[in-house]
């Protein structure tokens, strides 16, 4: 088998599911988020794209519910015992399936948690499921109770973060010795990636982001490649990725000189970094950081520029993103502890100057305080 985590770990996380899922008066979860699935039981496929469910009753019995692509999938990378599957065919009907199997575990009637917040469950595959199981349970919207379990890592996990935030900057060297006036941006994402697999890494939840000149102020990918030019700016956004735990840096990276506001840019989101690492820290809230970031690029005189948050929880996600809950925005309540982690990025656009700059790491919050997870300082890149 090819887990990775201790037997002992997975039990665990169960357990604690089951205590959260008792404490809300349910009797059992219709999980269908991947990131859970492989948090309580180290299932790692793409096969959530279809019809998939892993039912965790109350009281610690689980089965999962799948198609015949993932049946060694399951037992290969799995603890589930009980692997059930429905049939492609036109008109099949796993909604059907998983209402059987509800009430052959004793379920019907009951009042089940259910992640309806999940990639691989449609609203209209939602709908059908709502039909199919009217009636037969009562269904509550139970999609942040794993997601409350994921947020604070173990030191298993820690450590694969570690290894990912080490694979990430692994990838801004290799991105550094490419960069260039007149460089291929193709060459600079192959050899971002080629760094992360030759690492042992994993692919992304997301594509890397990569946009020079004027596309240097995207926070997005987009497909098309260009040359650099013999001045120009080069924004990337990145992840190391081990055991699908991410590691996000983001940097951008002036061509062939800075810029002076490419320099002003850079002091603003440097302070605005450092204020956000003192603030990320036990007993703060999530919008404790935002406030901080907040407070340093509008005394700046920056406001127009910046965004509505300034970072997201790091963890074991799976496509379409890697962006995990919770996120840095005003106002957020979530109480920082110790071993959450999150991707701070301070990301600011001088639209008027076409120019931007947009540091981004990984930090841990420890018992203390908070410690960046990259061997990188933030400093002001420049290539060529």
């Amino acid at each position: 088998m090819t887990i990775h985590f201790e037997a002992a770990e997975l039990t665990a996380r169960r357990a604690a599911a089951c205590r959260a899922a008792r404490a809300r008066g349910l009797d059992g979860l219709l999980l269908f988020r991947q990131e859970s699935l492989y948090y309580l039981t180290g299932f790692d496929t793409f096969g959530y794209v279809y019809f998939q469910c892993l039912v965790l009753t109350a009281d610690g019995r689980m089965a999962l519910l799948t198609r015949a692509p993932d049946l060694r999938q399951a037992r290969r990378t799995s603890v589930i015992d009980d692997i059930r599957l429905w049939t492609d065919a036109d008109g099949a009907t796993p909604e059907a399936a998983l209402r059987d199997l509800l009430a052959e575990f004793g379920l019907a009637g009951g009042r089940l948690g259910i992640e309806w917040h999940a990639y691989g469950l449609t609203a209209a595959v939602g709908q059908r499921l709502g039909v199919a199981l009217d009636g037969v349970v009562t269904l509550e919207d139970a999609s942040d109770l794993v997601s409350r379990l994921r947020v604070v890592k173990s030191p298993a996990e820690v450590e694969h973060i570690r290894q990912a935030a080490a694979l990430a900057d692994n990838a801004l060297d290799a991105a550094m010795a490419e960069a260039r006036p007149g460089a291929f941006e193709g060459d600079i994402l192959a050899a971002m990636h080629g760094a992360i697999y030759r690492g042992g890494g994993d692919d992304p939840a997301n594509e890397f982001v990569i946009g020079s000149g004027p596309d240097a102020l995207l926070c997005r990918y987009r497909s098309g490649r260009r040359r650099l030019d013999p001045e120009d700016q080069l924004t990337l956004e990145w992840a190391g990725v081990y055991r699908h735990y991410h590691a996000a840096m983001m940097r951008t990276i002036p061509v062939g000189r800075a810029r002076e506001g490419h320099r002003l840019l850079f002091d603003v989101t440097a302070e605005a970094m450092a204020a956000c690492l003192e603030a990320l820290r036990p007993g703060n809230t999530c919008g404790d950081v935002f406030d901080a970031h907040a407070r340093v690029v509008d005394a700046a005189g920056r406001r127009d520029g910046r965004l509505n948050a300034c970072g997201y929880a790091m963890g074991a996600t799976f496509a379409p993103n890697w962006m995990d809950w919770p996120m840095l925005y005003a106002g957020n309540p979530m109480v920082l502890e110790a071993g959450m982690v999150f991707f701070l990025h301070m990301i600011l656009f001088d639209d008027a100057a076409g120019l931007a700059m947009c540091p981004g790491q990984s930090a841990l919050v420890t018992e203390t305080g908070s410690v960046p997870l990259s061997r990188h300082p933030v400093d002001l890149l420049v290539a060529g």
